[in-house]
């Protein structure tokens, strides 16, 4: 027997058994001993594939589909159209996007007159990010200052508020109230002076 099948045999023998060993865990099956002839390696491994279809409805199921549609399990060359389709289908394709060829061509177009930045300039922005990311650390440290200066700054307001206004304001009310009581003992001594007048 030729030496390029029975190293086919092999390939496709390992093949089957890590697939055996993905679904159960273990090898099913012991090994195949090397003085088996073809035939019989041949007729274990349609054995074993048919078992593993049979209990594996999906696996059928992709056998089926592989059977009637090859095209979905391989990718055509794209110079050859798609077999499943016909003339007709094909040209009715082609026809239906020609409209968008002409804008298609003057993007495209637009895109290759369009200048490239020239590569001195984008050094330069490149060399300038550890500049860019210190500036960045400075203007955040600088906002984590004022954020502190703004604190300190509403303690200090709130400190004289409350110490020198409200107390301030306590004050001048007491004030007020003695003025008032001083103001109605006058009254009252001036009534009574006027009456005694009288």
């Amino acid at each position: 027997m030729d030496e390029t099948t029975l190293s086919t045999l092999d390939l496709l023998e390992s093949r089957l058994l890590r697939v055996e060993h993905l679904l159960y865990g273990q090898n099913v099956s012991p090994a195949l001993a090397q003085d088996y002839s073809a035939v019989e390696k041949i007729d274990d491994l349609e054995k074993r594939f048919s078992t593993l279809i049979s209990k594996i409805r999906v696996y059928g199921e992709l056998l089926k589909i592989y059977k009637s549609h090859p095209d979905f399990f391989h990718t055509p060359d794209p110079s050859e159209p798609p077999s499943q389709l016909s003339t007709d289908a094909l040209q009715s394709i082609v026809l239906a996007s020609a409209s968008a060829f002409p804008s298609t061509l003057s993007s495209l177009t637009a895109i290759k007159d369009s200048p490239i930045p020239d590569t001195a300039e984008s050094a330069t922005l490149i060399a300038l990010g550890d500049r860019m990311k210190a500036i960045d650390a400075v203007q955040t440290a600088q906002a984590a200052e004022i954020a502190d200066l703004r604190r300190r700054s509403e303690k200090i307001v709130r400190a004289w508020y409350e110490g020198g206004i409200l107390s301030n304001s306590a004050l001048m009310a007491e004030l007020e109230s003695r003025v008032e009581i001083a103001e109605r003992q006058v009254r009252r001594a001036e009534r009574e002076m006027e009456e005694e007048d009288i």
